[in-house]
């Protein structure tokens, strides 16, 4: 069933809901920050932008927009790559951030969970884990202002999936107001839980489609006492992965980042961020970012020489550095980080989050970039990211002597070309960003249609007025 535009009547409602200072509207406040994704690909209209500070007033609010059939857009910290988390262009659809409810709830060390509010960024998260001797090891270049509940709702990934999981692996329980208004209390931290369908699960990654994440009680880890960092010029790609098995081998399984960077990508940090600079001797065509931790230390910089030194004997590596100082692994870090930032600054970049299975990573890379050269002379790949989990950034710059937004009018036919490459390798569209409304349309001819058809099913049994993030991931 289609959602209304809200009278004036049903957004008097909806910001009293909200309380105190929740509400801004749009023809007299400054909404326009949540109204444009950060990389200004999606920009829409909202009569009203909700800030509730409580689960109860979440749950007043969607019990109002359910009575009147008023859509609602849920929002974290807007660092979102896909869309999800901004309205159409038709100013029906009312924003709900949850950026006041940002509180820890607590801290239960000896079941290694923390409980946090939705709207907590990953990294007060993060800190508050650090201050009880904790990990909490979810890592994005957005971490200052993105938001738990975002990063849940799209089941985000990162950098340390290889050793830790997605979010939706670090989630124990959710707390959810339901499209009808009513609140699902599922923050219950157990490891175990064998009473029926998982919603928890369910909810993670649904792109705010199925409800609002109001907490969470998430999974901590004993913090690491060892971290060994080191920056490796690498042959190819099936280096970089025979080197990932021997890191494995020799330290137990304890990677927890292996991060492949692409020359030119590399070159691009280089050129727009100052002090940034290549910390090895000699250019290599590929980079691999590796990281390791440990509960104890004096033994792991050993393993990790030792692997290095003979992966270097086997031909694999062309050159490395270790950290040997926190500012040092700090820097290190950067030049991966900035990664995305460096992109954009460029210019005009069309984007791909896949992921093929971790074995098939070389022949995916060398398959698609013949593609897409094939497709576009002079296009600029510039593919990096989280090899030790199967997950590439297969991004494009623009050639250099064709108009930018003729390259974007383009974006299309690139998908078609690389999503082609991704499907024939069992392969996946969208890794860790989300479907939102980017990829929608994309779904339908690379999702089976049983599979459509169960997520249209759940989709129409829990909302099924449609009013939560509509035309969103389906």
């Amino acid at each position: 069933m289609s959602t209304r535009v809200p009278s004036p009547e049903t957004l008097s409602r909806l910001a009293d809901a909200a309380g105190p200072g929740g509400a801004l509207f749009a023809e007299r406040d400054d909404v326009e920050r949540y109204l444009v994704e950060w990389r200004g690909l999606f920009c829409g209209a909202a009569p009203l932008v909700l800030r509730p500070a409580s689960t109860q007033a979440v749950a007043d609010i969607v019990g109002i927009a359910h009575d009147t059939r008023t859509a609602l857009v849920p929002q974290g910290g807007n660092t979102g790559l896909v869309g999800a988390q901004t309205p159409d262009a038709s100013g029906a659809q009312v924003i709900i951030s949850m950026e006041r409810m940002s509180a820890v709830r607590g801290m239960d060390v000896l079941n290694n969970t923390m409980s946090v509010d939705a709207g907590a960024t990953l990294a007060s998260v993060q800190a508050a884990a650090a201050e009880n001797n904790r990990l909490f090891p979810l890592s994005l270049a957005s971490e200052g202002s993105c938001q738990i509940g975002g990063t849940i709702s799209t089941n985000a990934g990162g950098t340390a999936v290889l050793r830790y999981g997605s979010m939706r692996d670090l989630v124990l329980g959710l707390e959810a107001v339901l499209p009808d208004g009513r609140v699902w209390d599922g923050m219950s931290g157990l490891r175990k839980d064998n009473t029926g369908y998982d919603l928890t699960r369910l909810l993670a990654g649904a792109e705010g489609t199925l409800g609002i994440i109001t907490g969470a009680v998430l999974k901590l880890f004993p913090a690491p006492k060892a971290t060994e960092t080191a920056f490796i010029g690498v042959r190819d790609p099936q280096a970089a992965l025979e080197l990932l098995a021997r890191l494995q081998d020799t330290s137990g399984g304890l990677v927890s980042t292996f991060e492949l960077i692409a020359r030119q990508g590399f070159e691009l940090v280089l050129r727009h961020f100052d002090g940034a600079s290549d910390p090895l001797a000699a250019p290599c065509q590929w980079y691999v970012l590796a990281e390791i931790t440990a509960g104890t230390d004096g033994w792991l910089r050993g393993v990790f020489e030792s692997a290095l030194a003979d992966a270097a004997g086997a031909g694999l590596v062309l050159d490395a550095v270790m950290a040997d100082s926190e500012a040092r692994r700090q820097a290190l870090w950067a030049l991966r980080e900035n990664m995305s930032e460096a992109q954009k600054l460029e210019g005009a970049s069309i984007k791909h989050d896949v992921s093929v299975p971790v074995s098939k990573v070389p022949v995916f890379l060398a398959q698609a970039t013949e593609a897409v050269i094939r497709a576009m002379p002079g296009v600029r790949p510039m593919p990096f990211g989280h090899m030790g989990d199967g997950n590439i950034h297969f991004n494009l710059s623009c050639p250099y002597d064709v108009n930018p937004q003729s390259f974007l009018d383009q974006w299309q036919a690139m998908n078609d070309v690389v999503h082609g490459v991704v499907a024939s390798l069992g392969g996946s569209i969208s890794a860790e960003h989300g479907i939102g409304v980017l990829k929608r349309e994309e779904l339908t001819h690379y999702k089976s249609e049983v599979a459509l058809d169960a997520m249209r099913a759940i989709k129409a049994s829990l909302d099924p007025l449609g009013i939560m993030n509509p035309g969103k991931l389906i």
